[in-house]
Protein backbone atom coordinates (compact mmCIF):
# COMPACT_ATOMS: atom_id res chain seq x y z
CA UNK A 1 0.00 0.00 0.00
CA UNK A 2 1.64 3.21 -1.20
CA UNK A 3 0.13 6.42 0.21
CA UNK A 4 0.43 9.51 -1.98
CA UNK A 5 1.44 12.80 -0.32
CA UNK A 6 -1.48 14.62 1.30
CA UNK A 7 -0.55 18.03 -0.09
CA UNK A 8 -2.85 20.26 1.95
CA UNK A 9 -2.20 18.61 5.31
CA UNK A 10 1.55 18.74 4.81
CA UNK A 11 1.38 22.38 3.62
CA UNK A 12 -0.59 23.42 6.70
CA UNK A 13 1.30 21.33 9.24
CA UNK A 14 4.68 22.66 8.06
CA UNK A 15 3.68 26.33 8.00
CA UNK A 16 0.68 27.03 10.23
CA UNK A 17 2.75 27.56 13.37
CA UNK A 18 5.52 29.44 11.59
CA UNK A 19 3.62 32.24 9.88
CA UNK A 20 2.35 35.38 11.56
CA UNK A 21 -1.10 35.29 9.95
CA UNK A 22 -2.73 31.94 9.27
CA UNK A 23 -5.97 32.13 7.26
CA UNK A 24 -5.76 28.57 6.00
CA UNK A 25 -7.77 27.01 8.86
CA UNK A 26 -11.30 25.80 8.16
CA UNK A 27 -12.62 25.80 11.72
CA UNK A 28 -13.37 28.56 14.23
CA UNK A 29 -11.40 30.09 17.09
CA UNK A 30 -10.87 27.19 19.51
CA UNK A 31 -12.64 27.15 22.85
CA UNK A 32 -10.60 27.00 26.02
CA UNK A 33 -11.01 24.15 28.45
CA UNK A 34 -12.44 26.64 30.93
CA UNK A 35 -15.08 27.77 28.41
CA UNK A 36 -16.09 24.21 27.74
CA UNK A 37 -16.13 22.81 31.25
CA UNK A 38 -16.78 25.80 33.49
CA UNK A 39 -16.69 24.88 37.18
CA UNK A 40 -18.78 23.07 39.72
CA UNK A 41 -19.69 19.42 39.35
CA UNK A 42 -18.57 19.19 35.72
CA UNK A 43 -15.05 20.26 36.66
CA UNK A 44 -14.91 17.95 39.67
CA UNK A 45 -15.94 14.94 37.56
CA UNK A 46 -13.08 15.74 35.21
CA UNK A 47 -10.49 16.24 37.95
CA UNK A 48 -11.16 12.85 39.55
CA UNK A 49 -11.12 10.99 36.22
CA UNK A 50 -8.62 8.07 36.28
CA UNK A 51 -6.25 8.45 33.34
CA UNK A 52 -6.35 4.82 32.30
CA UNK A 53 -7.32 3.18 29.05
CA UNK A 54 -10.89 4.05 28.06
CA UNK A 55 -13.29 1.69 26.31
CA UNK A 56 -11.70 1.52 22.89
CA UNK A 57 -14.82 2.19 20.81
CA UNK A 58 -15.95 4.93 23.20
CA UNK A 59 -17.87 4.62 26.43
CA UNK A 60 -21.54 3.75 26.19
CA UNK A 61 -22.42 7.14 27.70
CA UNK A 62 -20.44 9.03 25.07
CA UNK A 63 -21.66 6.96 22.13
CA UNK A 64 -25.24 7.43 23.33
CA UNK A 65 -24.65 11.19 23.46
CA UNK A 66 -23.42 11.18 19.85
CA UNK A 67 -26.33 8.93 18.82
CA UNK A 68 -28.76 11.65 19.94
CA UNK A 69 -27.57 13.68 16.95
CA UNK A 70 -29.00 10.98 14.63
CA UNK A 71 -32.72 10.24 15.09
CA UNK A 72 -33.35 6.58 15.82
CA UNK A 73 -29.69 5.77 16.46
CA UNK A 74 -28.34 4.12 19.62
CA UNK A 75 -24.84 3.71 21.04
CA UNK A 76 -24.51 0.58 18.88
CA UNK A 77 -24.57 2.79 15.77
CA UNK A 78 -21.56 4.87 16.87
CA UNK A 79 -17.79 4.31 16.88
CA UNK A 80 -15.63 6.98 18.50
CA UNK A 81 -12.35 7.81 16.75
CA UNK A 82 -9.35 10.11 17.07
CA UNK A 83 -10.70 12.96 15.00
CA UNK A 84 -12.82 12.94 11.89
CA UNK A 85 -9.76 11.95 9.87
CA UNK A 86 -9.55 8.57 11.57
CA UNK A 87 -13.29 8.10 11.09
CA UNK A 88 -12.84 8.59 7.33
CA UNK A 89 -9.73 6.43 7.24
CA UNK A 90 -11.06 3.33 9.00
CA UNK A 91 -14.32 3.52 7.03
CA UNK A 92 -12.53 3.67 3.67
CA UNK A 93 -10.03 1.00 4.69
CA UNK A 94 -12.78 -1.39 5.77
CA UNK A 95 -14.95 -0.95 2.68
CA UNK A 96 -12.64 -0.54 -0.31
CA UNK A 97 -10.79 -3.41 -2.01
CA UNK A 98 -8.39 -3.42 -4.99
CA UNK A 99 -10.32 -3.03 -8.23
CA UNK A 100 -13.34 -1.37 -6.61
CA UNK A 101 -14.76 1.82 -8.00
CA UNK A 102 -15.17 4.87 -5.77
CA UNK A 103 -17.21 7.89 -6.87
CA UNK A 104 -15.77 11.00 -5.24
CA UNK A 105 -17.87 14.17 -5.29
CA UNK A 106 -15.40 17.05 -5.67
CA UNK A 107 -14.17 19.44 -4.47
CA UNK A 108 -13.83 17.54 -1.22
CA UNK A 109 -11.31 17.05 1.55
CA UNK A 110 -8.84 14.83 -0.29
CA UNK A 111 -8.29 12.12 2.34
CA UNK A 112 -10.81 9.52 1.18
CA UNK A 113 -9.66 9.86 -2.43
CA UNK A 114 -6.02 9.35 -1.45
CA UNK A 115 -6.73 6.35 0.76
CA UNK A 116 -9.00 4.72 -1.84
CA UNK A 117 -6.34 5.04 -4.54
CA UNK A 118 -3.72 3.62 -2.19
CA UNK A 119 -6.00 0.63 -1.63
CA UNK A 120 -6.09 -0.02 -5.36
CA UNK A 121 -9.48 1.46 -6.19
CA UNK A 122 -10.40 3.40 -9.29
CA UNK A 123 -11.60 6.84 -8.18
CA UNK A 124 -14.05 8.65 -10.45
CA UNK A 125 -14.65 12.35 -9.75
CA UNK A 126 -18.06 13.98 -10.01
CA UNK A 127 -17.61 17.75 -9.88
CA UNK A 128 -19.83 20.21 -8.07
CA UNK A 129 -20.74 23.12 -10.35
CA UNK A 130 -20.02 26.71 -9.37
CA UNK A 131 -22.70 27.98 -11.75
CA UNK A 132 -25.21 25.87 -9.79
CA UNK A 133 -23.97 27.21 -6.43
CA UNK A 134 -21.79 24.12 -5.99
CA UNK A 135 -24.45 21.49 -6.57
CA UNK A 136 -23.74 18.26 -8.53
CA UNK A 137 -24.98 17.46 -12.02
CA UNK A 138 -27.41 14.55 -11.50
CA UNK A 139 -26.76 13.22 -15.00
CA UNK A 140 -23.00 13.18 -14.44
CA UNK A 141 -23.54 11.37 -11.14
CA UNK A 142 -25.73 8.70 -12.75
CA UNK A 143 -23.16 8.13 -15.49
CA UNK A 144 -20.34 7.81 -12.97
CA UNK A 145 -22.05 5.10 -10.89
CA UNK A 146 -21.75 1.56 -12.28
CA UNK A 147 -22.32 -1.95 -10.89
CA UNK A 148 -18.65 -1.85 -9.79
CA UNK A 149 -19.16 1.22 -7.61
CA UNK A 150 -18.44 0.24 -4.01
CA UNK A 151 -18.58 3.63 -2.35
CA UNK A 152 -19.75 7.19 -3.01
CA UNK A 153 -18.06 9.90 -0.94
CA UNK A 154 -19.55 13.34 -0.29
CA UNK A 155 -18.82 16.22 2.09
CA UNK A 156 -21.85 18.17 3.31
CA UNK A 157 -21.58 21.01 4.23
CA UNK A 158 -18.82 21.07 1.72
CA UNK A 159 -15.12 21.66 2.24
CA UNK A 160 -13.85 23.87 0.60
CA UNK A 161 -16.88 25.68 -0.88
CA UNK A 162 -19.07 25.98 2.21
CA UNK A 163 -22.04 24.90 0.08
CA UNK A 164 -24.91 22.80 1.43
CA UNK A 165 -26.47 20.18 -0.83
CA UNK A 166 -30.12 20.66 -1.69
CA UNK A 167 -32.59 18.03 -0.50
CA UNK A 168 -33.05 17.08 -4.16
CA UNK A 169 -29.30 16.58 -4.61
CA UNK A 170 -29.08 14.49 -1.42
CA UNK A 171 -31.92 12.25 -2.55
CA UNK A 172 -30.30 11.89 -5.98
CA UNK A 173 -27.02 10.79 -4.41
CA UNK A 174 -28.86 8.22 -2.30
CA UNK A 175 -30.68 6.88 -5.37
CA UNK A 176 -27.39 6.62 -7.25
CA UNK A 177 -25.82 4.67 -4.37
CA UNK A 178 -28.85 2.40 -4.10
CA UNK A 179 -28.75 1.64 -7.83
CA UNK A 180 -25.34 0.01 -7.33
CA UNK A 181 -25.80 -1.24 -3.77
CA UNK A 182 -22.89 1.05 -2.88
CA UNK A 183 -22.00 2.48 0.50
CA UNK A 184 -22.45 6.23 0.90
CA UNK A 185 -19.88 7.95 3.13
CA UNK A 186 -20.96 11.46 4.10
CA UNK A 187 -18.36 13.61 5.83
CA UNK A 188 -20.60 15.93 7.86
CA UNK A 189 -17.99 17.55 10.08
CA UNK A 190 -19.19 21.09 9.25
CA UNK A 191 -22.82 20.48 10.31
CA UNK A 192 -23.67 23.02 12.98
CA UNK A 193 -21.51 25.83 11.55
CA UNK A 194 -24.31 27.31 9.45
CA UNK A 195 -23.94 30.91 8.32
CA UNK A 196 -27.41 31.10 6.81
CA UNK A 197 -30.65 30.31 8.61
CA UNK A 198 -31.23 28.76 12.01
CA UNK A 199 -31.64 25.13 10.99
CA UNK A 200 -28.84 22.59 11.12
CA UNK A 201 -27.83 21.14 7.76
CA UNK A 202 -29.82 17.96 7.03
CA UNK A 203 -27.89 14.73 7.53
CA UNK A 204 -27.66 11.75 5.21
CA UNK A 205 -28.49 9.65 8.28
CA UNK A 206 -31.70 7.69 7.72
CA UNK A 207 -32.01 8.53 4.01
CA UNK A 208 -30.47 5.28 2.83
CA UNK A 209 -29.75 2.00 4.60
CA UNK A 210 -26.08 2.05 3.57
CA UNK A 211 -25.42 5.66 4.56
CA UNK A 212 -22.46 6.24 6.88
CA UNK A 213 -21.91 9.63 8.51
CA UNK A 214 -18.55 10.79 9.80
CA UNK A 215 -18.08 13.88 11.92
CA UNK A 216 -16.27 15.26 14.95
CA UNK A 217 -15.45 18.27 17.09
CA UNK A 218 -12.80 19.95 14.93
CA UNK A 219 -14.88 22.33 12.80
CA UNK A 220 -18.39 23.13 14.03
CA UNK A 221 -17.47 22.85 17.71
CA UNK A 222 -14.19 24.75 17.94
CA UNK A 223 -12.59 21.83 19.79
CA UNK A 224 -9.95 20.42 17.40
CA UNK A 225 -7.44 19.81 20.17
CA UNK A 226 -9.62 17.12 21.72
CA UNK A 227 -9.18 14.98 18.57
CA UNK A 228 -12.76 13.70 18.79
CA UNK A 229 -14.39 12.07 15.80
CA UNK A 230 -17.00 9.43 15.16
CA UNK A 231 -18.68 7.17 12.65
CA UNK A 232 -22.46 6.76 12.69
CA UNK A 233 -23.77 3.86 10.63
CA UNK A 234 -25.51 0.49 10.65
CA UNK A 235 -24.67 -1.38 13.85
CA UNK A 236 -23.19 -4.40 12.07
CA UNK A 237 -20.86 -2.19 10.02
CA UNK A 238 -19.88 -0.11 13.05
CA UNK A 239 -18.88 -3.30 14.85
CA UNK A 240 -16.72 -4.24 11.85
CA UNK A 241 -15.07 -0.81 11.83
CA UNK A 242 -14.16 -1.25 15.48
CA UNK A 243 -11.90 -4.14 14.41
CA UNK A 244 -10.06 -1.82 12.02
CA UNK A 245 -9.88 0.86 14.68
CA UNK A 246 -7.98 -1.70 16.81
CA UNK A 247 -5.13 -1.43 14.28
CA UNK A 248 -4.92 2.38 14.25
CA UNK A 249 -5.20 4.52 17.39
CA UNK A 250 -7.00 1.76 19.37
CA UNK A 251 -8.87 4.44 21.36
CA UNK A 252 -9.12 8.15 21.82
CA UNK A 253 -8.25 9.50 25.27
CA UNK A 254 -10.22 9.01 28.46
CA UNK A 255 -10.28 12.80 28.90
CA UNK A 256 -11.73 13.30 25.42
CA UNK A 257 -14.33 10.61 26.09
CA UNK A 258 -15.51 12.43 29.23
CA UNK A 259 -15.44 15.85 27.54
CA UNK A 260 -17.43 14.57 24.56
CA UNK A 261 -20.30 13.47 26.76
CA UNK A 262 -20.09 16.82 28.55
CA UNK A 263 -20.06 18.90 25.34
CA UNK A 264 -23.09 17.04 23.98
CA UNK A 265 -25.29 17.71 26.98
CA UNK A 266 -28.24 19.49 25.30
CA UNK A 267 -27.90 22.95 26.86
CA UNK A 268 -24.09 23.00 26.54
CA UNK A 269 -24.27 21.68 22.99
CA UNK A 270 -26.68 24.47 22.03
CA UNK A 271 -24.32 27.11 23.48
CA UNK A 272 -21.32 25.68 21.59
CA UNK A 273 -23.16 25.70 18.27
CA UNK A 274 -24.46 29.21 18.84
CA UNK A 275 -20.91 30.38 19.59
CA UNK A 276 -19.68 28.86 16.33
CA UNK A 277 -22.46 30.41 14.28
CA UNK A 278 -21.80 33.76 15.90
CA UNK A 279 -18.15 33.62 14.84
CA UNK A 280 -18.99 32.53 11.29
CA UNK A 281 -21.63 35.22 10.86
CA UNK A 282 -19.64 37.92 12.59
CA UNK A 283 -16.39 37.42 10.67
CA UNK A 284 -17.70 36.75 7.16
CA UNK A 285 -18.53 40.44 6.42
CA UNK A 286 -14.81 41.29 6.78
CA UNK A 287 -14.02 38.87 3.96
CA UNK A 288 -17.11 39.75 1.91
CA UNK A 289 -16.16 43.44 1.81
CA UNK A 290 -12.62 42.56 0.73
CA UNK A 291 -13.94 40.33 -2.06
CA UNK A 292 -16.25 43.11 -3.25
CA UNK A 293 -13.28 45.46 -3.67
CA UNK A 294 -11.66 43.07 -6.12
CA UNK A 295 -14.45 43.10 -8.70
CA UNK A 296 -13.88 40.70 -11.59
CA UNK A 297 -10.57 39.45 -10.22
CA UNK A 298 -12.40 37.12 -7.80
CA UNK A 299 -15.49 34.94 -8.24
CA UNK A 300 -17.25 33.69 -5.16
CA UNK A 301 -20.39 31.88 -4.05
CA UNK A 302 -21.01 32.85 -0.39
CA UNK A 303 -20.74 29.83 1.93
CA UNK A 304 -23.94 28.54 3.51
CA UNK A 305 -21.99 26.82 6.30
CA UNK A 306 -18.46 26.57 7.63
CA UNK A 307 -15.87 29.28 8.22
CA UNK A 308 -14.40 28.79 4.75
CA UNK A 309 -14.60 30.72 1.50
CA UNK A 310 -13.72 29.28 -1.90
CA UNK A 311 -12.56 32.00 -4.25
CA UNK A 312 -12.01 31.74 -7.98
CA UNK A 313 -8.88 33.72 -8.92
CA UNK A 314 -8.97 35.58 -12.24
CA UNK A 315 -5.85 37.73 -11.78
CA UNK A 316 -2.50 37.21 -13.47
CA UNK A 317 -0.17 34.52 -12.26
CA UNK A 318 -1.08 31.25 -10.62
CA UNK A 319 -2.58 30.73 -7.20
CA UNK A 320 0.38 28.52 -6.28
CA UNK A 321 2.73 31.43 -7.05
CA UNK A 322 0.56 33.73 -4.98
CA UNK A 323 0.46 31.31 -2.04
CA UNK A 324 4.25 30.89 -2.06
CA UNK A 325 4.84 34.64 -2.31
CA UNK A 326 2.44 35.32 0.55
CA UNK A 327 4.22 32.76 2.66
CA UNK A 328 7.72 34.01 1.97
CA UNK A 329 7.18 37.75 1.77
CA UNK A 330 4.10 38.47 3.85
CA UNK A 331 4.03 35.64 6.45
CA UNK A 332 0.46 34.79 5.44
CA UNK A 333 -0.81 31.24 4.91
CA UNK A 334 -3.67 30.40 2.55
CA UNK A 335 -4.67 27.13 0.87
CA UNK A 336 -4.06 27.05 -2.90
CA UNK A 337 -6.78 25.32 -4.88
CA UNK A 338 -4.30 22.95 -6.51
CA UNK A 339 -4.39 21.03 -3.22
CA UNK A 340 -8.05 20.26 -4.05
CA UNK A 341 -7.21 19.62 -7.74
CA UNK A 342 -8.72 23.03 -8.63
CA UNK A 343 -5.66 25.22 -9.30
CA UNK A 344 -7.58 28.40 -10.15
CA UNK A 345 -9.04 28.75 -6.65
CA UNK A 346 -8.08 29.83 -3.13
CA UNK A 347 -9.47 28.65 0.21
CA UNK A 348 -9.53 31.26 2.94
CA UNK A 349 -10.62 30.53 6.50
CA UNK A 350 -12.39 33.32 8.37
CA UNK A 351 -13.40 31.66 11.64
CA UNK A 352 -10.44 32.74 13.74
CA UNK A 353 -9.50 36.27 14.87
CA UNK A 354 -11.31 38.93 12.80
CA UNK A 355 -8.58 41.53 13.29
CA UNK A 356 -5.90 39.11 12.07
CA UNK A 357 -8.11 38.20 9.12
CA UNK A 358 -8.30 41.86 8.12
CA UNK A 359 -4.52 42.22 8.45
CA UNK A 360 -3.92 39.12 6.32
CA UNK A 361 -6.25 40.39 3.60
CA UNK A 362 -4.44 43.73 3.64
CA UNK A 363 -1.16 41.90 3.05
CA UNK A 364 -2.66 40.10 0.07
CA UNK A 365 -3.51 43.56 -1.29
CA UNK A 366 0.09 44.63 -0.68
CA UNK A 367 1.35 41.65 -2.63
CA UNK A 368 -1.01 42.32 -5.52
CA UNK A 369 0.15 45.94 -5.64
CA UNK A 370 3.86 45.09 -5.80
CA UNK A 371 5.29 45.45 -9.32
CA UNK A 372 7.44 42.34 -8.83
CA UNK A 373 4.63 40.18 -7.41
CA UNK A 374 4.47 36.73 -8.95
CA UNK A 375 0.76 36.62 -8.28
CA UNK A 376 -0.86 39.57 -9.49
CA UNK A 377 -2.78 42.30 -10.93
Amino acid sequence: MRIEPFAMERWQSVWENRVELNISESGVEPMTLEELVGGGEALQRLLVLPLGYPQTNGSEETRAAVARLYPGATHANVLMTSGGSEANYVTTWALVEPGDQVVFVQPHYMQIKGVARALGAQVKPVWLREEWKWQPDPDELRRAVTPKTKLIAVCNPNNPTGAVLSEEAMDGICRAAQSAGAWLVADEIYRGAEREGSATTPSFWGRYERAICTAGFSKAYGLPGLRVGWVAGPAELVDKLWSYHDYTSIAFSAVSDRLTALALEPARHARIIERTRGLVRGHYPVLREWIARHGERITHVPPAAGAIAWLGWRGRGTVDEMAQALLERKSVLIVPGSQFEMPGHIRIGFGYNAEKLARALARIDELIAEPSAAAAR
